[in-house]
């Protein structure tokens, strides 16, 4: 059969629109890329996302290099072209906290039109050991929490070993056009009349979350007993502002068991920590002055609506606000006596704020989940599993907040070692 010139050029543009919406033969079509951790060969693993069956698919090139040593974070610039990952680094000779880790920097990333990563530049945080990072809302600021706040050397610099135990923010301004980084230093302290080159925060440092105009940072661990939540007011120019509110103290659940804080996540007025030293969850919601205030009810016992869950690691509000996801890293049940990891699922009660757990959960996911996302369409959530190098995907059910497998498939395998993972739902 042969077709006209009009036909031909009208299979052209199908063909030509169908490649532009990331469309495959199969019907599907591109709705985001995933950007996977891995920190045994520090690499990057890419994936496009289905928009029909939440399949994911590798794209050309994957994997990348993360440009440094043990990968733990990294942060999509908003509008999807850029994307910064951030290597903690390994232990210089003279011990923790001495000096910049061996391979620790950030990593800045262009993502092209296939989801595909060409590295463009490293920087480096002021502090010692990167542990995480939070861009602002507006995609203006990023904010690198290292472990060991510096000291001052011998040459007058902040180059020196930590002297106090206390962690750090380094804040750059981000260029809207090439994604590339500018220091910013703090005007609120100085030193012989000089801004000092970051922030200082609490002892022993682990995740931080950007959220209504504020950053706070959770501080301390297992060898303190007592952790806290340091909160900063995010100002016009990107400045930190210590807030009146001062260190937030997070309760012990379990007297004699030290808490925690696997992870401090929230959405709109809700914060939620994680507490895998006594199996807890901690409501909080936030207030003037980045101040944060028990919810109802406060504290959530995950032994107790979960039973035989353990290690709490993450947490997630979905795009709704209606329902909340931990992952655990240990499950066992009666039909499965073999240890398995899990996402327990509850429903926020938007009159009490009460949490509700929901029939079906916890969803058997892939060994040691360290992070989760939402897609960028709302219709399915997926766990990084740390000790088999998976991602785990469900689809997510907006009515129930229930979670089933993907249609063709809910393991697929990403990199060694799979410590965090993000994912963009477009390139502009």
């Amino acid at each position: 059969m042969k077709l006209s010139l009009v036909g031909r050029w009208s299979m052209a543009l199908v063909a030509s629109l169908a490649l532009g919406l990331g469309m495959t033969a199969c019907g599907g079509g591109t709705i985001g890329y995933m950007w996977v951790l891995g920190q045994e060969y520090n690499q990057i693993a890419g994936f496009k996302v289905d928009q029909y069956s939440g399949n994911l698919t590798e794209v050309p090139g994957s994997p990348f290099s993360s440009n440094g040593s043990v990968p733990v974070s990294l942060v999509i610039k908003s509008g999807g072209r850029y994307v910064y990952v951030i290597n903690q680094g390994t232990t210089p000779p003279k011990g923790p906290g001495t000096a910049t880790y061996i391979g620790q920097s950030i990593a800045l990333y262009s993502v092209g039109g296939d989801g595909t990563l060409t590295f463009q530049e490293s920087y480096v945080s002021q502090g010692y050991e990167s542990v995480w990072a939070q861009m602002d809302s507006s995609g203006t600021y990023l904010y690198v929490l290292d472990k060991y706040s510096p000291g001052i050397g011998s040459n007058g610099l902040y180059n020196g070993a930590n002297t106090d135990g206390n962690g750090s923010i380094t804040a750059f301004t981000a260029d809207p056009n090439t994604g590339r980084l500018t220091l910013m230093t703090n005007s609120q302290n100085q030193v012989n009349g000089v801004n000092t080159p970051f922030w200082e925060v609490g002892a022993n440092p682990t995740m931080s979350k950007s959220q209504g105009g504020c950053l706070y940072t959770v501080n301390g661990g297992l060898t303190s007993g007592l952790q806290t939540v340091t909160p900063f007011s995010i100002g016009s120019t990107g400045q930190l502002v210590f807030t009146t509110t001062g260190n937030i103290a997070i309760p012990q659940y379990t007297a004699g068991v030290p808490t925690n804080i696997t992870s401090i996540n929230g959405s709109g007025s809700f914060m939620f920590l994680t507490d895998a030293g006594s199996n807890v969850l901690y409501g909080y919601e936030t207030t003037g002055s980045c101040n944060l205030t028990a919810l109802n009810g406060g504290k959530t016992s995950l032994a107790t609506d979960f039973p035989n869950t353990s290690s709490p690691s993450y947490s997630l509000i979905d795009s709704t606000g209606k329902y909340l996801y931990v992952t655990n890293a240990s499950t066992t049940s009666t039909q499965t006596t073999t240890p398995f990891s899990s996402i327990s699922a509850l429903t926020i009660n938007s009159t009490n704020q009460e949490l509700q757990p929901i029939i079906g959960s916890p969803y058997p996911v892939g060994s040691g989940p360290i992070c989760m996302v939402e897609d960028p369409s709302n219709q399915y959530i997926y766990t990084s599993n740390y000790n088999d190098g998976t991602v785990t995907g469900f689809a997510l059910n907006s009515t129930s907040g229930e979670l089933s497998d993907l249609t063709k498939g809910s393991t697929f395998t990403a990199v060694g070692k799979a410590s965090c993972l993000a994912v963009s739902g477009s390139v502009e």
